[in-house]
C-alpha cells in the first residue's frame, strides 16, 4: 500500500473532522443565546409594557407586546415559556404613584395564531387573539412573583402553528396591560424544563413592534435585528418617545451607521432607507445609542420597521443569517 495516500487520506479526514467539530460548535454556542428575550447580544435589560390607562408618552403606544416564538419541527418533547418578574410591584418596575397595574400574559397555538395578519399587524386591533388560547394569566402587584420566574407549562409543541417559512412551529404571547398606568418590566426564556432556564435547541423568537428599556447608563449601547426578505426594496424606520437621547443608528452589509431621525417625548418619527440586493436575506443591526452628555433615566422606546407596501419586518432576537458586517466593497448611497 502507498503509505504516502494513506498519509494523505489520515489528513483529510482529521482536517474535515475539525471542520466539522468546529461547525457543530459554532452552531452550539449560538443556540445557547436563542433561548432569552431579550437575548444577550441585543443588550437590551428589558422588555416594558404599561397598563392600559398609563399616559403614551412615557414609551409604550399602545399598552400590548407581542411576541412569536418557534419550536424546531423536530421538536417532540414538552416545552416551557418562563416568565421573569411578571408582577408590577417591585425594584425592576416603573411607578406612576401607587403600584395599580394588572398585565395580561396569554400564550395562542392553533393554525392562525401567526398567518392571521391582525396578529402580524403593529396595533392590537380586530382579530390579534387569533388561534388557539392555550394558557393565560394575569400579575397584579405580586410580591411573590418579584424577581422571580413564572413558568407557563408543559407545552406540546404540536399545539403550534406549522409555518414552513419557518421550519417549525409558530407561538404566539401576548403581554397586554388591562389596567393601571404603570409599567412592568419583564424578561422571556423559552425553556426545555419548567424550572430551570434551559435551552431549546434552534428556538427563536420575533416581533413586529418592540417596546424596551434602555439601561440608565450613558456609556449604553443597545442594537436589534429586522430580517430583510428578497421583496424588499426600501423601509421605513418607525422610532417612538425616543427622549432625544442620543442617536439611533443602521448598520448592514452595505451601510455603514446611517442615521436614523430621532423621535422626541410621545411622537412618532420616521426615516425612509433604500435597499440594494445586496442586503436581501440579511439581518439589519438598529443601534440605540445613549447620549453621553446627560442621562435620561427609564427611557422606554418603542420601533417599527416597514417594508415599501407598508408591511411589517420582523425583529428577530437571533438574527438570521448572523450580526450584519459592514463590508466596504459594497458601494451605498443614501436617498434622502
Amino acid at each position: 500500500m502507498d503509505v504516502k495516500l494513506v498519509l494523505e487520506r489520515i489528513k483529510f479526514v482529521l482536517k474535515n473532522n475539525l471542520i466539522l467539530f468546529f461547525l457543530m460548535f459554532l452552531f452550539f454556542v449560538q443556540g445557547l443565546k436563542a433561548q432569552p428575550v431579550p437575548a444577550i447580544d441585543e443588550n437590551i435589560p428589558f422588555i416594558v409594557t404599561f397598563g392600559k390607562d398609563a399616559d403614551p408618552i412615557w414609551g409604550d403606544d399602545d399598552f400590548c407586546q407581542i411576541f412569536f416564538f418557534i419550536i424546531p419541527e423536530s421538536r417532540i418533547d414538552p416545552i416551557f415559556l418562563r416568565v421573569y418578574d411578571p408582577d408590577t410591584n417591585g425594584k425592576n418596575d416603573e411607578p406612576k404613584h401607587d403600584f395599580n397595574t394588572k398585565i395580561n400574559f396569554s400564550i395562542y397555538g392553533g393554525n392562525s395564531c401567526w398567518s392571521n395578519k391582525d396578529a402580524q399587524a403593529v396595533n392590537p386591533e380586530n382579530n390579534y387573539k387569533s388561534g388557539v388560547l392555550i394558557a393565560s394569566k394575569t400579575f397584579g402587584a405580586d410580591s411573590q412573583y418579584d424577581e422571580k420566574w413564572y413558568t407557563f407549562g408543559p407545552i406540546n409543541p404540536f399545539e403550534g402553528e406549522l409555518v414552513e417559512k419557518f421550519g417549525g412551529r409558530v407561538f404566539k404571547v401576548i403581554a397586554e396591560g388591562i389596567s393601571g398606568d404603570d409599567g412592568n418590566l419583564y424578561n422571556y426564556f423559552l425553556s426545555s424544563t419548567p424550572n430551570e432556564n434551559k435551552e431549546i435547541e434552534g428556538g427563536n423568537f420575533f416581533t413586529y413592534e418592540y417596546t424596551f428599556r434602555l439601561a440608565n447608563n450613558i456609556s449604553h449601547v443597545s442594537q436589534i435585528y429586522p430580517y430583510i426578505d428578497d421583496e424588499t426594496t426600501s423601509i421605513k424606520i418607525w422610532n417612538f418617545d425616543w427622549d432625544n437621547d442620543g442617536k439611533i443608528k443602521v448598520i448592514s452589509v452595505a451601510k455603514n451607521g446611517l442615521s436614523c431621525n430621532v423621535s422626541g417625548e410621545g411622537e412618532w418619527v420616521i426615516k425612509d432607507f433604500p435597499i440594494i440586493d445586496e442586503e436581501k436575506n440579511t439581518s439589519l443591526e438598529v443601534q440605540f445609542i445613549k447620549k453621553q452628555s446627560s442621562l435620561v433615566k427609564n427611557n422606554n422606546v418603542s420601533i417599527i420597521i416597514q417594508n415599501q407596501y407598508g408591511i411589517s419586518l420582523p425583529f428577530y432576537v437571533i438574527p438570521i443569517g448572523g450580526v450584519p458586517v459592514y463590508n466596504p466593497k459594497i458601494r451605498m448611497v443614501e436617498i434622502d
